[in-house]
């Protein structure tokens, strides 16, 4: 599923053969992403954040995916955040699903909880996926941690 023009978006990893993160995408890349074959594109970001689309909903169904805005304050990332993108993960696992915020930071983090709580993956390979993209500061390291110890 993997294209060389995916590549070029900021923070971009191919985590699974249906699921990619990145950072924000470009107007033009939705097209490269519909043409990859993702069918949903979750966005983390907040309506301000860095190179942010203010009518990305428009966009991403203009070409025929579901968008889903599931915004996170990055000083103050919460459960009731991750059990939404945990369920929505969920209800699309059929569907091929593009998850981007601003640097694809909050995403490889959410990503990691949800691939270690989810889907039972090793904490050394969820990891290192997030650890392509950042180190976790204190903020997300506490948050993390509060997430791992709620679904214990």
């Amino acid at each position: 599923m993997t294209s060389p023009t995916l590549e070029e978006i900021h923070g971009f990893v191919q985590i699974s053969e249906k699921i990619a993160t990145a950072g924000q995408p470009t107007a033009e890349q939705f097209a490269e992403i519909k043409a990859a074959g993702y069918e949903v594109v979750v966005n983390l970001a907040m309506p301000n954040s860095t190179n942010a689309i203010a009518n990305e909903k428009e966009l991403v169904e203009t070409h025929g995916m579901e968008y889903v805005y599931l915004p996170v304050v990055w000083e103050k990332p919460t459960l009731n955040d991750i059990d939404r993108f945990f369920k929505t993960l969920e209800m699309n696992s059929e569907r091929s699903i593009f998850v981007h915020c601003a640097l694809n930071m909050k995403v490889s983090a959410f990503m990691y909880l949800y691939r270690r709580i989810q889907q039972g993956v090793s904490d050394d390979v969820a990891i290192e996926t997030m650890n392509q993209i950042w180190t976790p500061n204190d903020t997300w390291q506490a948050f993390i941690d509060q997430v791992l110890n709620h679904y214990q």
